[in-house]
């Protein structure tokens, strides 16, 4: 997993956790509804780290948005479609 990727998405999900989290304390095997992650902070959190890595949302059906379930499938998905930098 790129550091640039995992960076970008753990600092967008610190943003819309209901606790005060640092992004390097989130453990990326946790499923995001066990971090407190609503449904509406899950589409907020996805929307926002597509676009600070510049992966579309174009990329992703709603069974691939489904099944991303914690921040290590999150990071794996936009990982096949991002640039390498």
């Amino acid at each position: 997993m790129p550091d640039t990727i995992e960076t970008t998405a753990r600092a967008a999900l610190a943003e819309v956790l209901p606790q005060s989290l640092p992004p390097e304390a989130i453990d990326p095997d946790v499923e995001l509804d066990h971090l407190g992650l609503t449904s509406l902070n899950k589409v907020l959190f996805l929307t926002s780290v597509c676009d600070r890595t510049q992966v579309g949302l174009h990329h992703f059906t709603e069974h691939d948005l489904a099944a991303m379930r914690t921040l290590g499938q999150v990071v794996e998905a936009l990982s096949r479609h991002a640039e390498v930098r």
